[in-house]
């Protein structure tokens, strides 16, 4: 069961991504066939930043009050809402609808993002939580990935034949929408709400907790509270933040460099989230093997960054095969750091909500991504793509100073190797022990 709820959760999480980039990446097609210009068409990408960020504390709030099942359910409809909404946009001049669609597929999003280190936590044991987590960020960078591949090769630039360019769009957003369809289906059928037995033991603790002990304003006021964490929530949303612009844009920069090579452009978009997916796995791997958190957030940061600065100086070398490599690089350490961010966030904000720290770190996120966004397609537009580039590296290296400012407290992992290293003595068989007290021995313990 476990192993199914992650399948369907990466899956429509993937379409959703997909949604996401698959106007951004087509810039220069869409701008012609809707008729209007490289910034709306860049909206239709950072609409999923600005909506997630009013919506993410109540999204949050009612994760943990009606609980996983539910908001699996809304984001897996209302991403195949939008998909369908798509479809009443295939004509020039409906710019309005095909923006109203992608604003209910951002608001799917709000439901989606915050749930990989919810359902790592619920469903996978200690050993495996960082893993779990890595897979269900996988599925999100699996859909950026078909999104930068599929729709250059299925929507070929034909401006001077617009009934043709309509037909081919009509493919891609019909077949997002059966695809997302199915899955909302689908994840009516997989989906419960937690195991039968708690797959760990610092879950098992969180349960034994009565539910009215538990205030979602409180939990906010003691994230804020949380020096590291507020840490962490800046870094995170520097570095995320970049990753979305640096995904926003790529077309634009390429195109300027690489006259004609739509194609190939979603090739290296290919290539930097399929390098970041090996990354997230490789890095969850290393996690539950070393607990090593805070060490290995720091490290990836900064290759990150030095990848950044590779790929900004050879961009305009000439040569696509460099921009392929450098974009590979950068996307290993830019892209495997996301799940890295939200494992650390767990350990050092425990007993709090997985889904409450995971939504903060994402709305950090979408606020950094709007801004870069912006500015950096103004510098690339005005400048050049390596003025707009040099301008996230900036932010990156404030991001690792950050980074290296978190005290780590792994306060999750010490609850669970606590509890598995207790001197437990046996009892006679017929002894008459209450049920109850192994708890609260465990609790005394804690």
């Amino acid at each position: 069961r476990r192993l199914a709820v992650l399948a369907v959760f990466s899956c429509y999480s993937l379409v959703n991504a997909f949604q996401w980039i698959q106007y951004s990446i087509l810039s220069n097609v869409f701008a012609g066939f809707y008729g209007v210009t490289f910034p709306q068409i860049d909206w239709l990408s950072m609409v999923y930043m600005v909506a997630y960020v009013p919506l993410i504390l109540p999204a949050t709030w009612l994760l943990d009050a009606r609980g996983l099942r539910l908001t699996a359910l809304l984001g897996a409809g209302l991403n195949a809402l939008g998909a369908w909404l798509k479809c009443g946009s295939l004509a020039p001049q409906r710019y309005p609808l095909t923006l109203a669609a992608q604003a209910v597929c951002a608001v799917a999003q709000v439901f989606i993002l915050g749930l990989p280190s919810r359902i790592a936590s619920v469903w996978f044991g200690p050993t495996e939580v960082s893993t779990a987590c890595s897979v269900a960020v996988l599925g999100n960078q699996l859909g950026t990935a078909i999104g930068f591949l599929l729709p250059p090769v299925l929507v070929p630039n034909t401006p001077n034949d617009v009934d043709l360019m309509a037909h081919n769009i009509g493919i891609m957003f019909y077949g997002t929408a059966i695809v997302s369809t199915l899955l909302f289906f689908l994840t009516g059928v997989v989906f419960e709400e937690k195991p039968k037995y708690p797959p760990s033991y610092s879950q098992a603790v969180l349960e034994t907790k009565p539910p009215e002990d538990y205030s979602y304003k409180q939990s906010i006021i003691n994230l804020f509270k949380n020096i590291p964490f507020i840490l962490l929530l800046i870094s995170y949303g520097i570095m995320t933040g970049a990753f979305y612009s640096v995904s926003t844009l790529l077309n634009q920069m390429i195109v300027t460099h690489y006259e004609g090579e739509e194609v190939n452009a979603g090739r290296i978009g290919l290539t930097l989230v399929v390098a970041g997916m090996v990354g997230s796995i490789i890095c969850g791997l290393w996690l539950d093997y070393t607990k090593t958190y805070k060490q290995t957030t720091l490290i990836v940061y900064i290759l990150s960054f030095i990848g950044l600065l590779v790929f900004t100086f050879t961009l305009d070398l000439g040569y696509l095969i460099v921009v392929f490599v450098t974009g590979g690089v950068l996307g290993f350490f830019m892209t495997g750091y996301l799940p890295l961010g939200f494992e650390f966030a767990v350990e050092i904000t425990y007993p709090e909500s997985e889904g409450t720290s995971s939504g903060l770190l994402n709305a950090s996120a979408q606020i950094f991504g709007i801004v870069f966004t912006l500015v950096q397609g103004k510098l690339t537009t005005d400048y050049s793509p390596r003025a707009g580039n040099i301008f996230l590296c900036a932010w990156i290296f404030v991001g690792i100073i950050l980074t290296a400012l978190i005290k780590s407290d792994l306060r999750r992992h010490n609850v669970n190797s606590g509890i598995m290293n207790l001197d437990v003595k046996a009892v006679p068989v017929d002894s008459p022990v209450e049920p109850e007290s192994t708890t609260l021995k465990i609790q005394s313990a804690l």
